[in-house]
C-alpha cells in the first residue's frame, strides 16, 4: 500500500544562494556518506571473520555518518527517552527518507524493509552495506520471517519497521499493520522480547508548506533531496523514544500494535501540538 495525498505539491523554486547551498551541501554530504560507505566496507572484511553477522564496530560509523550528515544538512534533532537496551524491536511512523538518517543518528539499529528496496540503485546498496533485514509482505512467509527476525535479535541486532507500510506527509499517523507483530508471537521470541514504539514528528523551515519534509506516492527522490539542502534554514525533527513494551504483556498481535500505535500518536500529537 502506498499512501496518497489528493496533490502532490510541486518543489518551491530554488534561487542562485539555494543552488550555491545544495551544491556545497551535497557534495559533503555524498563525501561522508561514501566516504563511510568504504570504510565499513573495509572492517567488514575483518569483523566478519572475527564476529560474523555480530558486528560489533560498524554500527557505530553508521552512526556517525548519519549524525554527520544531519549536521551538514541543519536539521536539528530534539530528542527525549531512551532507546531500548533489551532484546526487541522498535517500530515508528514514516514521513521521509530522513527518517533513516534521524533514526540511526542516535542508536545503532538495523530497518526491516520491503525486499523491492534493495535493488533500487543506490539507496539498496547502501540499506545491504549497512545490514538491513528485506522481506517480502506475504502472510505465506510468515515462517520465513519469524526464523529471520529470531536469527537477528540473537545476534545482538535491534530491528526496526514502520507498521503503517507507507509513508505519510507527516501530518498524521495511519493505522498500524499487525502482520509483521505476528513474528513476535512464536514461543522463541515471545516471553523475552520487547517493542519500543518511536514518535517522529517534522516541523517545517520559517514560511515553508507544512508538509515540507514529507516524500510519500510518486514524489521523486532527488528533487525532494535537493528542496531541502538549499534551504537556508531547516526545521526541526522531534524523536520520542517510548516506554518499551514486553511482548507478551498483550494476548495477540493486534492488542500489541494497537497499543504501540497509541503511543506513536501521543507523541507526535503532542509534538505537533508545540510546533
Amino acid at each position: 500500500m502506498t499512501w496518497t495525498a489528493p496533490t502532490i505539491p510541486a518543489p518551491d523554486p530554488i534561487g542562485p544562494a539555494g543552488w550555491l547551498r545544495a551544491g556545497l551541501r551535497g557534495t559533503a554530504m555524498a563525501g561522508v556518506v561514501f566516504g563511510g560507505l568504504g570504510l565499513l566496507l573495509a572492517l567488514r572484511l575483518v569483523e566478519r571473520p572475527l564476529a560474523g553477522q555480530g558486528r560489533p564496530v560498524t554500527p557505530w560509523i553508521t552512526q556517525g555518518v548519519c549524525r554527520v550528515t544531519l549536521a551538514i544538512m541543519g536539521l536539528r534533532v530534539d530528542r527525549r527517552g531512551t532507546p531500548i537496551r533489551v532484546e526487541g524491536a522498535q517500530v515508528a511512523n514514516h514521513t521521509s527518507w530522513l527518517d533513516i538518517f534521524v533514526l540511526n543518528a542516535f542508536q545503532n539499529v538495523y530497518f526491516v524493509s520491503k525486499s523491492e528496496v534493495a535493488s533500487w540503485p543506490g539507496i539498496g546498496w547502501l540499506a545491504r552495506a549497512t545490514g538491513t533485514v528485506f522481506i517480502r509482505r506475504d502472510r505465506r512467509e510468515a515462517r520465513t520471517q519469524t526464523e529471520l527476525f529470531q536469527k537477528r535479535l540473537s545476534e545482538g541486532h535491534r530491528l526496526l519497521f514502520f507498521p503503517e507500510g507507507t509513508s505519510t506527509d507527516g501530518r498524521q499517523v495511519l493505522p498500524f499493520k499487525t502482520t509483521l507483530f505476528a513474528a513476535f508471537y512464536d514461543d522463541a521470541l515471545r516471553h523475552d522480547a520487547h517493542i519500543q514504539a518511536i514518535s517522529l514528528t517534522y516541523r517545517s523551515p520559517p514560511g515553508a508548506r507544512p508538509a515540507f519534509y514529507g516524500w510519500w506516492g510518486d514524489m521523486d527522490f532527488a528533487p525532494s533531496l535537493l528542496e531541502v539542502l538549499a534551504q537556508r534554514r531547516q526545521g526541526r525533527v522531534s524523536l520520542v523514544w517510548h516506554p518499551p513494551v514486553r511482548v507478551d504483556a498483550h494476548p495477540n498481535r493486534k492488542s500489541l500494535a494497537s497499543h504501540l500505535e497509541a503511543q506513536v500518536r501521543s507523541g507526535h500529537a503532542a509534538a505537533s501540538d508545540h510546533a
